[in-house]
């Protein structure tokens, strides 16, 4: 736990009188006090004998399956781009209900026995369909470019096998795959920054390309439907609009709003979800809107900063309740050794949802 310690000077002054009579040069005793003061979080992490963050959460068979990052301690130089954030594996968690005991079902892949990649296993999201499960990760090549491969297995926690090679015309991080009601499957992702979405212009790699200056439309982040194989796009990469309330995309000046990474779809009452995070100013927001590939228009803010650098999340309804699953750096406090929390979100009947912050 962290405290806070405040500082409370106590002033006693003494007053010395008698009848009609004020001493005066009265002594003043100034005595410091400190109170320690307890900061509560919102939530527990789900495990803590290994370091863990973006939880991409799914219920498969009735169970809840965690996806996340495993984050590890390789001494890797930190930077701006999240050169430190050295992932090499992914172990799945799973239980039977919230607040029950938690698994760790152990090395689900490893970066060993992916052919393509090079280093960094970033935030991965799973998928069922034709009886398999499916593992989407990004991971860098061996030119140091972010892709997005895909691992297959029989059992929802693994182990799975990687494909040979990364989804042809996939870039950057955070994929979400999500399933309409139709059973299409879409997949969501990108990721600026150390995410190198700045670097992708009509779906093409410029290693010239810059972050966006701060009067410059905000870069946007990325669709493309998956093929009934789930190894493949089954159309061009497209953008996805988030806008304000008068049909305005943001710049990004307004990184409070604006894209940065963390993708998540989900549907409530008919209407698509969009959620992700600011990046930069650690908010989870939300945007809605009528069809898969947007616009989005931005409703308001899920979570507010968190301990740590970066945010990343996903959100299940579960036996008629939905959970926000998340990550802060409590067991650590260091932004690279962060834990995976979860808790319970609550979605208004208008279709607005209560913003929710880390601390009690």
């Amino acid at each position: 736990m962290r405290y806070h310690l405040f500082l409370v000077a106590a002033l006693l002054i003494i007053s010395v009188s008698s009848c009609n009579q004020t001493t005066s040069n009265t002594p003043v005793n100034r005595d410091t006090v400190i109170i320690q003061v307890k900061k509560e979080y919102l939530s527990a992490p789900l495990v803590s004998n290994i370091y863990t963050a973006d939880p991409s959460a799914h219920v498969f068979n009735g169970r809840i399956y965690i996806y996340p990052s495993h984050d590890t301690a390789t001494g890797a130089k930190e930077d701006n781009l999240g050169g430190h954030f050295d992932m090499r594996d992914y172990h799945i968690l799973s239980m039977d209900s919230i607040g029950g005991v938690v698994t760790d079902h152990g090395v689900a892949l490893d970066i060993k026995n992916v052919s393509w990649a090079s280093r960094q296993m970033w935030a991965p999201d799973a998928a069922f369909s034709n009886g398999k499960y499916y593992l989407y990760f990004p991971v860098k090549n061996k030119q140091g470019i972010f892709q997005i491969g895909v691992a297959v297995s029989n059992r929802p926690e693994g182990p799975f096998t990687a494909e040979p090679s990364p989804i042809s015309n996939s870039y950057s991080i955070d994929p979400c795959i999500f399933k309409d009601d139709d059973g299409k499957f879409y997949m969501y992702f990108g990721g600026i920054w150390g995410g190198q979405l700045q670097h992708w212009n009509n779906n093409t790699y410029d290693s010239s390309a810059k972050n966006r200056n701060a009067s410059e439309i905000a870069i946007l982040p990325r669709i493309a439907k998956l093929n009934p194989n789930m190894k493949s796009l089954g159309e061009e990469v497209k953008e996805i609009k988030i806008v304000d309330k008068e049909g305005k995309l943001f710049t990004e000046k307004d990184n409070d709003k604006r894209f940065f990474e963390a993708a998540w779809m989900f549907k409530f009452k008919g209407k698509y979800y969009f959620t992700y995070s600011t990046g930069d100013t650690h908010y989870l927001c939300y945007a809605t809107g009528n069809n898969p590939y947007g616009p989005f228009t931005y409703q308001g803010v899920l979570l507010k900063p968190v301990d740590g650098w970066t945010n990343h999340h996903s959100i299940i309804e579960f036996k008629k309740k939905w959970y926000l699953f998340y990550h802060d750096v409590q067991l650590s406090g260091k932004t690279h050794l962060r834990n995976v929390k979860v808790v319970e979100m609550k979605i208004n009947e208008d279709g607005s949802i209560q913003t929710l912050h880390s601390y009690k």
